[in-house]
């Protein structure tokens, strides 16, 4: 039994950083499949990697997972219902302090009657009696508060206080109240609001109104004046003041948008209270300039961009400024999880905050994006892409690694006693020099190879000049024969085989081929052909961003086999050969410049296209062909073809397409020569 221990990351355990071979390797076969650089890329930006030894980099995906879990956790723990809780527990201290406070002046009333002198004792009773009286109307009006807490501090305003220290209480949650309100607007204006006097008030009320004004301005298409706003208002904003309009608007929007989300989230009867609440702590006046500013704003800002409601599920309490902090978390979070879908859509990283993510989603999910923010500049180093305008596209020692790649993938299918290198050990007249050399015999090129003859000369004969050669000096070179091919690859490029998936195995057989040949065979020579409704030649270049064409349903072979024997044309030695990859019979033909097509298959298509088998027969092409499908057209047309060429033909699926394609070229490549 295996036992694993887990612990926080501390640096010195071993982090999953991919190499450039790793990332090309990775998204070899979707580049294969699509054609595209920056969608495979993309891809992989979503899905992540992970290596051999199981140590995975997370993918945009699942960061986005990973956040929803943490917003659903933050959802699942929390009672938004609670925020009203400590106001409610001052509410009822205050009274409890008053309570206590008037039993304790009544009590010292009575001991300064007691005391007092005979002749007073009549004023004294009186006073007493009044302070009872009092004393008896104010236990109603405290045994008599609303529940709610707005309406129990819409009474407590106009009671009249008998404890000093229940009336400090309660004024400092009136200043409580009004420093809530006015947070729920301006943000690090906790300071300021402090120990508000009246005259700090009307300033207040004064910056709202010139604020009023610059929104009503800016609404109108006028310049506002916010460099005279700062001079005036400019402490009132913290130690770290807006620069300008647009970022103080971005800091109410967002401040803004937090009550509301806390509004929001709330049950109807808890939004009402709040809202209650909120509107006995501030005047009139006061109250009638917040809302001139929150209409500008709802009209600069539609209401559902600056707020969201959130659906809290759990117990745990929560007091009101623990609940507007979480309010900016969860706005933080989804403003975060709009930034990764976008990224995820476009597969552009730089807009992602490494601080941010960190701060959201943890040390490791910060590591991860930095991972994947470097691989485009990593592959960039490397030499594999390019940037060309703002695209990144593929070098070709980039090309030339998905090739590898490629014939990587096939060769690891192909069984060990399957035909493999076709190299050549008869010697002959003609060839290469490839440094081997032999004693000359009768019948042998007279291909000297003058310095092994001198040798042998001065060995045999000794030193001296002139060097006495004889004929049992002679050494020779060896020649070998070269073994070369030219082979047409053609590619089915038809709607029906993107959208059967066997366009992708199709294309990776064109790349391990091109790779096959220009690593191993140099001589050969190999020219891909992609054909739907008209026929057209791929470089290797071109080649790893082809893909099928959705907007074409023909398959043109005669236009695709014309162009072969075009292509073929131009080698006239060695083997020539057509491996035709196709999931269809012919639809199209050529009539002129113009393709005619016609399903199912005309008579003059089928009539024109083994025509054209005809030429390739007759010009000594061999023709092969590898069927996708089986369809009963498909079959009879290459029996037919057959027939024609005597090449040869083989059912395949898309998964082991390669190991047919690969095993027939160099086994027909090697039949040919020897």
């Amino acid at each position: 039994m295996n036992d694993f221990r887990y612990s926080r990351w501390d640096g010195t355990q071993q982090v999953f950083e991919p190499s450039e071979e790793d990332v090309m390797e990775e998204i070899a076969d979707d580049l294969m499949g699509h054609g595209d650089l920056m969608r495979s890329l993309r891809s992989l930006f979503q899905r992540g990697m992970q290596d051999p030894s199981g140590n995975r980099m997370q993918g945009l995906r699942d960061m986005l997972q990973r956040l929803r879990e943490r917003r659903q956790e933050q959802l699942g723990r929390y009672n938004l219902d609670s925020v009203l809780d400590d106001i409610k527990e001052r509410l009822s201290s205050i009274a409890e302090t008053e309570r206590q406070g008037i039993d304790r002046r009544l009590e010292e009333a009575r001991q300064q009657q007691a005391q007092s002198p005979a002749d007073e004792a009549a004023q004294r009773e009186q006073l007493m009696r009044m302070l009872e009286e009092r004393a008896t109307r104010n236990r109603e009006r405290l045994d008599n508060l609303p529940e709610s807490p707005a309406g129990a501090i819409r009474e407590l305003n106009d009671y009249d206080f008998m404890d000093p220290e229940a009336q400090r209480q309660f004024q400092e949650l009136m200043d409580l109240l009004k420093q809530r309100v006015l947070e729920n607007t301006f943000q690090d204006m906790r300071q300021q609001l402090q120990n508000m006097t009246p005259g700090d008030m009307a300033a207040m009320r004064q910056m709202l109104r010139d604020l009023n004004q610059m929104l009503q301005d800016r609404m109108s298409g006028q310049e506002p004046d916010f460099q005279g706003f700062m001079d005036r208002y400019g402490n009132m904003f913290g130690d770290d003041p807006p620069q300008d309009l647009d970022e103080l608007m971005e800091q109410l929007q967002s401040r803004m948008g937090q009550a509301q989300s806390l509004m929001n989230s709330m049950s109807s009867e808890m939004r009402q209270e709040l809202q209650e609440l909120m509107e006995e702590a501030l005047d009139a006046e006061t109250m009638s300039e917040m809302a001139h500013l929150a209409s500008a704003m709802n009209r600069m800002y539609p209401p559902d961009e600056m707020a969201n409601r959130y659906p809290f599920l759990g117990e745990d309490s929560l007091t009101y400024d623990e609940a507007m902090e979480l309010m900016g978390q969860l706005q933080d979070m989804d403003e975060l999880e709009s930034r990764i879908q976008e990224a995820t859509r476009r597969g552009n990283l730089e807009n992602l905050d490494l601080d941010e993510v960190q701060e959201l989603l943890g040390d490791d999910a910060r590591r991860d994006l930095e991972q994947l923010q470097r691989i485009a500049r990593m592959l960039e180093e490397a030499g594999y892409v390019t940037q060309k305008g703002n695209r990144l596209e593929l070098t070709p020692k980039g090309i030339r690694r998905i090739g590898q790649k490629a014939m990587k993938d096939i060769f690891a299918q192909i069984k060990r006693d399957r035909a493999g290198q076709h190299q050549m050990h008869m010697r002959g007249a003609g060839g290469e020099r490839y440094g081997d050399t032999k004693q000359y015999e009768f019948g042998d090129p007279f291909d000297l190879h003058l310095e092994r003859t001198i040798r042998n000369a001065l060995l045999n004969r000794g030193g001296g000049t002139p060097v006495k050669i004889a004929p049992v000096d002679f050494e020779i070179h060896v020649p070998e024969h070269s073994a070369q091919a030219s082979t047409v690859l053609l590619l089915d490029q038809s709607r029906s085989m993107g959208m059967h998936g066997s366009f992708a195995a199709a294309k990776k057989v064109a790349m391990a081929l091109s790779t096959l040949i220009r690593t191993q065979f140099p001589r050969d020579r190999l020219y891909i052909v992609g054909f739907s409704d008209y026929a057209v030649e791929i470089t290797e270049d071109e080649l790893t961003q082809v893909t099928w064409n959705d907007w074409q349903s023909g398959t043109n072979m005669h236009h695709a086999l014309m162009l072969s024997r075009k292509l073929l044309a131009k080698d006239k030695g060695g083997t020539r050969q057509i491996l035709m990859v196709t999931d269809g019979e012919p639809t199209c033909h050529l009539e002129g410049d113009y393709s005619y097509f016609s399903y199912p298959p005309s008579y003059q298509t089928i009539r024109e296209t083994l025509k054209e088998v005809r030429r390739c027969t007759q010009e000594g092409i061999t023709i092969n062909t590898f069927m996708l499908e089986s369809s009963a057209y498909l079959v009879d047309f290459v029996d037919r073809m057959m027939r024609i060429n005597r090449g040869r033909a083989f059912y395949s699926g898309p998964g082991s397409l390669g190991q047919y394609v690969l095993v027939d070229y160099m086994s027909n490549r090697r039949r040919r020569i020897a």
